[in-house]
């Protein structure tokens, strides 16, 4: 069956020229964009009860840009004034560049990773007896505490913000003919939604083996994955299927 729709669970892109426009200007199909999750903040008092002062910390570890922007701002609840010398630990270079919303960069201490929270490892081997502070969502990947306890630093994860199901009940009569997920959470977001859904028709696009296989776990038939080979991301997955199911339109 041919792709006329596409819901991509995340919010809309701000730049102008995000490949989905491309996608959708070059085999005229319609995409939509509604998060199926979004963050909300903890407050300064949730954070002290996990037995956090932010002055027992050396160092502070960013895996995004929520991150980021929490700890500032429980940093500013709590009336921390943050030390120029205190270490930033950034898992990306995205990441890296986002601080300087907060930071003067030139004038801080910045370790920047590649890309997967791994690829930091050795940077904070380097500065083994720094303690350091991973202020992040309630839903942690398994790999950071893992990675860091490898390591035999002294760190501690503070919950600064959650990972929250968004309420979809105005899609609950709109159907797509693919539904794009980045995350196990979109997944889990569909069914507390739509306890009752059946995928019938809808072609279900994955991102990622954890969202993979939440998917499966609740049923639903896997028909587009990324990243794959010759695809490494989500737009170029659904342009390589919306490519061949579409021929002779």
């Amino acid at each position: 069956m041919k792709v006329k729709t596409i819901l991509v669970s995340q919010p809309e892109p701000k730049v102008e020229n995000s490949p989905y426009y491309d996608l959708q200007n070059k085999f005229k199909v319609k995409i939509d964009f509604r998060p199926f999750i979004h963050v909300e903040g903890v407050p300064a008092k949730e954070v002290r009860v996990q037995k956090i002062d932010l002055n027992n910390y050396t160092a502070i570890i960013f895996t995004s840009k929520n991150s980021v922007d929490h700890f500032f701002r429980v940093a500013e609840e709590m009336r921390y004034k943050i030390p120029e010398d205190l270490k930033y630990f950034c898992q990306s270079e995205a990441v890296a560049f986002y601080l300087q919303k907060y930071v003067v960069y030139r004038k801080r201490k910045i370790y920047v990773g590649q890309k997967e929270f791994a690829d930091l490892a050795p940077l904070i081997k380097k500065y083994k007896d720094e303690k350091f502070l991973l202020p992040n969502t309630d839903q942690l990947n398994a790999d950071v505490p893992q990675t860091l306890d490898g390591l035999k630093v002294e760190w501690k994860q503070g919950i600064f913000y959650r990972t929250v199901m968004s309420d979809l009940s105005d899609l609950k009569d709109v159907y797509y003919d693919v539904l794009a997920f980045f995350s196990p959470t979109g997944i889990k977001s569909l069914f507390k939604n739509f306890p009752d859904f059946e995928q019938n028709n809808t072609r279900i696009a994955v991102f990622g083996t954890t969202t993979q296989k939440e998917a499966l776990d609740h049923g639903l038939r896997v028909d587009i994955m990324a990243p794959a080979p010759g695809t490494p991301s989500m737009t170029g997955a659904l342009e390589k299927y919306v490519a061949e199911v579409n021929k002779g339109k």
